[in-house]
């Protein structure tokens, strides 16, 4: 048996040392369970980082890939492929969208709604580039969406970065306003901060910053990578606030684990973008698109979102009872909304998660001392609870 041990020291020998991946090697997974190398079985509250989102190895997305790759699998975008056109029909069916721009990523979605912004503006004879962001948000790794990205130690090495991008205050209308100008293209958000530790704004932030948008004249987008997909409840965060952005971004659980990103806006916006002004080779690739498609039915159809919104409360009450128990001496907060929760630790949370992986449990931070749980929305009542007991033992004895 090959050991995880040995799996990691042929990594270090080949792979590019950006990551600091856990000392064990997943090797399989079924439902919410992952598996290592040396058999051993973990319940899955990370998701893939909030991106299994019907689990892994789920029966019907499996189902879609493999008919899909006995037909088809790349062609590029110089032509119409099926599962592209029926993947972005069920997308604009379920949201404001009209048109809908696929790449791989939630940093590749996110670089295309900013360069739309800058584009549209001006194609509009203005002279609009500045983006307004927030801090501690994350938007993704490419130089335009990591100088978005809140987070000066993001920027470290990478100077200068691009310019015109201001952050605001999360929560703070007044911050936002006073970056505004009339070289304002536009104010990208996440509707909940996900790595910036899972910080979920007042009720009335996200109109407020569609006023101040339509105020100004500029674009409102909405970072969904990791809120979208029926992941806080609804299948999109913005919807349970009653806000229209301009442009939505797409990633992580849409595909269900497949890679795949998704620029969703209005048919007047994407106007700006005609051919030869943005692409991704792999954008719209076909077996992408068909899980994705089978992932939107499942929600859709499947009672998922129904399941998960039940989900979402549970694991929320139980996080809620695990800070009143252990109070603020351990737990600063329970945050988060639907299967994007949060517990603020007093101490640092890495000790936390390799106890709990210990003990058959996975977990991910958000931030130093922000345990984040973005669990499949499949997950089921008894797995929550089991999840929770380990939790709650493990924070008692070292939090």
């Amino acid at each position: 048996m090959t050991t995880n041990a040995e799996i990691a020291e042929r990594g270090k020998k080949v792979l590019v040392p950006n990551y600091a991946p856990q000392p064990i090697s997943i090797v399989r997974g079924e439902g919410c369970w992952l598996f290592d190398a040396e058999g051993r079985r973990y319940l899955d509250l990370m998701g893939g980082i909030a991106t299994a989102t019907l689990g892994h190895a789920h029966p019907k997305l499996r189902a879609a890939l493999e008919a899909q790759a006995a037909l088809l699998w790349h062609v590029s975008n110089l032509f119409t492929t099926e599962p592209q056109i029926r993947l972005a029909e069920r997308l604009t069916a379920c949201c404001f969208a009209e048109a809908i721009f696929f790449c791989n990523s939630g940093a590749e979605a996110n670089e295309a709604a900013l360069k739309l912004a800058r584009k549209w503006h001006r194609d509009q004879g203005e002279d609009r580039f500045e983006i307004i962001a927030f801090e501690n948000a994350f938007h993704g790794r490419t130089l335009f969406t990591v100088s978005a990205t809140g987070t000066p130690a993001y920027w470290k090495g990478f100077e200068p970065m691009v310019p015109g991008i201001y952050h605001a205050k999360y929560n703070d209308l007044e911050s936002v306003e006073a970056l505004t100008s009339p070289r304002t293209a536009a104010i990208l958000v996440e509707p909940i901060q996900g790595e910036g530790g899972i910080r979920t704004p007042d009720r009335g932030f996200l109109a407020g910053l569609r006023r101040l948008a339509d105020q100004n004249g500029c674009l409102l987008l909405f970072d969904e990578v990791q809120t979208g997909m029926g992941r806080t409840g609804t299948m999109f965060a913005h919807q349970q606030e009653g806000v229209v952005p301009d442009v939505m971004t797409l990633a992580k659980a849409l595909g269900g684990g497949i890679p795949i990103g998704a620029m969703c806006t209005t048919r007047k916006l994407a106007s700006a973008l005609v051919p030869g002004t943005h692409a991704s080779t792999f954008g719209g690739n076909p077996l992408a698109c068909a899980v994705a498609a089978a992932v939107v039915d499942e929600l859709l159809e499947g009672g998922v979102l129904d399941h998960a919104k039940a989900m979402g409360e549970r694991l929320g009450d139980g996080l809620d009872a695990i800070a009143a128990a252990l109070g603020p001496d351990k737990v600063l907060a329970s945050r988060g909304r639907g299967l994007l929760r949060g517990l603020a630790l007093v101490k640092p949370v890495a000790g936390i998660v390799d106890a709990c992986r210990a003990r058959g449990l996975l977990v991910i931070s958000a931030g130093g001392n922000v345990l984040r749980m973005a669990p499949p929305l499949v997950i089921a009542p008894e797995e929550i609870d089991h999840g929770l007991a380990i939790l709650r033992e493990v924070i008692a004895e070292l939090g």
